[in-house]
């Protein structure tokens, strides 16, 4: 629930205060020990002297778009961030970036070009405020307990430093082939609370709970899978004649016990920046400007293996 942003500093972090500001709201909360993790909203941006800039924010304004940053309010505590996310911090904070000598290093960066992160990411530690970079997209904050939990690339943006960044290799090729995720996609695991950045909002995710159960999705809108689910992608009927003649073709399948966050509107956003409303004007166009997992050739799945 949307609160003013009126929320004091750590007792430990004298002098800093975010103060009060009546036109920011905190969207989303989560405490984790003596430190707290917030989404915050800016509910109109009124300051440009550009005609240009302004009217682009009238229409933003009237579509619901929002500027939303993430706050972290530490107290002793550390804090991994994706690099260059930082906009700016306050307080008694030391900033630290190991690479871990010279195979440390090349492990950072071969992990960099895999999962599409940042190489070295910055932990910060101590007592104080870290505000992270502006966006108009999305965010939400998770909270992992002694679990793992696989992302898509680049939706990594901050979490707890107790809770480890790292890279999930397929087991399979027909996933790496053609489950439109690649080779490899971010690993987090651990306990603590983990800051993903999102194509939608929270409210037009689906969260699938599985129970020694099977998802299957014809498209590529999975955001996350956490707990022991085992991603394939398989064809949607038995023979491979009946998987094409069937018009779906192949499937990315997820088998076992956990949950499987879909955003099922990506495609069609991702449909609408290149051809407008009319791409998504009925259930077929929807279906042909999504992103099916069997509909790229052989060579364009390889090529986007490591990308």
């Amino acid at each position: 629930m949307s609160s003013e942003l009126q929320i004091p500093a750590p007792a430990a972090s004298a002098g800093v205060s975010p103060g009060r500001r009546s036109n920011v709201t905190v969207e989303q909360e989560l405490s984790s020990g003596s430190s707290t993790f917030e989404v915050i909203a800016y509910d109109e941006l009124t300051g440009s002297d550009s005609a240009f800039v302004a009217q682009q924010l009238f229409f933003a304004r009237n579509t619901g778009m929002k500027l939303r940053q993430v706050r972290i309010l530490l107290a002793g505590d550390a804090i991994t961030v994706e690099a260059g996310a930082l906009h700016y911090m306050q307080g008694s904070i030391e900033v630290t970036n190991e690479a871990g000598g010279v195979g440390g290093a090349i492990a950072k960066l071969v992990k960099s070009k895999l999962t599409g992160e940042g190489a070295f990411n910055p932990v910060y530690r101590g007592f104080g405020q870290v505000v992270l970079e502006p966006s108009f997209g999305h965010f939400f904050l998770i909270r992992l307990n002694n679990e793992e939990m696989v992302v898509d690339k680049k939706m990594f943006f901050a979490c707890e430093a107790s809770v480890k960044v790292g890279a999930f290799m397929q087991k399979n090729l027909s996933s790496a082939l053609f489950g439109g995720e690649g080779l490899f996609q971010t690993k987090l695991s651990g306990t603590g609370v983990v800051v993903l950045s999102s194509p939608v909002p929270e409210s037009e995710l689906v969260k699938c709970r599985l129970s020694n159960d099977t998802l299957k999705v014809d498209g590529n809108f999975a955001l996350l899978r956490r707990g022991q689910v085992e991603f394939t992608v398989e064809r949607s009927a038995k023979t491979l004649l009946g998987s094409f003649t069937g018009g779906e073709g192949l499937l990315q399948t997820f088998r076992g016990t956990g949950e499987v966050w879909l955003a099922p509107t990506a495609p069609v956003y991702h449909a609408m920046r290149s051809g407008g409303v009319h791409a998504v004007g009925s259930p077929q166009q929807s279906s042909d400007n999504s992103t099916p997992v069997g509909g790229a050739d052989v060579m364009s799945s390889l090529k986007g293996i490591f990308n």
